[in-house]
C-alpha cells in the first residue's frame, strides 16, 4: 500500500498530496514532524533507526519522525508514530517548525517543513523493530559532545534541530 504525504508551499499552506516515495525522489516540499522526549532525570530520549528504513538506516535520531497523513493533524500524527514506533505515549507541545533540504547518497532527497514537538516519558519504550534497532536516554551534554565528534552518526534533521530544542525545551 502507497503511503502519502502532504505537499505544501514555504508557509505550510496545503498543495496537494504525493507518494512518499516519489516525494522523495523528486525533493518536493512536504510536510513532517519530529518528536523529542525527555525524561524525569532530563536526558532525551534517542533511537537508532532500523537499518531497512528508506533513508539513515542506521543513524541516531530523536524519538520519533514521520509525516502526517493527509486526513490528520500534524499533532495526530506525531502521537501516532510515537505510539507505532516507541511504544510510548505521552503528551506533545509544539515548538516550533524549520525547513530543510538534504540528498542522500541512495538518490532521494528529504525537503520537509518539519514541526517540532516536545513530551515527557519515563517509562521504558517497547519499539518496533522494524522501525528501531536501538534506543537510549541520553543526558543532553552528551548529546552535544557525541554530534560534534561523530555527527555521521546522527540524522540530518537531528542535527539541524536538537539545538534549537536544548535552548526552547521548558515543560512545565
Amino acid at each position: 500500500m502507497s503511503e502519502e504525504v502532504i505537499l505544501v508551499d514555504d508557509d505550510d499552506n496545503f498543495l496537494g498530496t504525493a507518494d512518499k516515495l516519489e516525494a522523495h525522489r523528486q525533493g518536493l516540499l512536504h510536510r513532517a514532524f519530529s518528536v523529542f522526549i525527555i525524561n524525569d532525570a532530563g536526558e532525551w530520549l534517542l533511537q537508532q533507526r532500523a537499518m531497512e528504513k528508506y533513508h539513515s538506516g542506521g543513524l541516531w535520531t530523536n524519538a520519533c519522525c514521520s509525516h502526517p497523513r493527509p486526513d490528520e493533524t500534524t499533532m495526530a500524527a506525531a502521537v501516532r508514530r510515537l505510539h507505532e514506533e516507541m511504544g510510548i505515549t505521552a503528551a506533545l507541545t509544539h515548538l516550533f517548525h524549520f525547513t530543510y533540504r538534504t540528498e542522500f547518497d541512495n538518490g532521494l532527497i528529504e525537503h520537509e517543513l518539519d514541526h517540532v514537538y516536545i513530551g515527557r516519558f519515563s517509562g521504558t519504550p517497547q519499539p518496533d523493530p522494524h522501525e528501531v534497532m536501538d534506543w537510549k536516554f541520553v543526558h543532553p551534554e552528551k548529546i552535544i559532545a557525541e554530534v560534534k565528534a561523530y555527527p555521521e552518526r546522527f540524522t540530518e534533521w537531528f542535527k539541524l534541530s536538537y539545538e534549537i530544542v536544548l535552548i526552547n525545551a521548558f515543560i512545565d
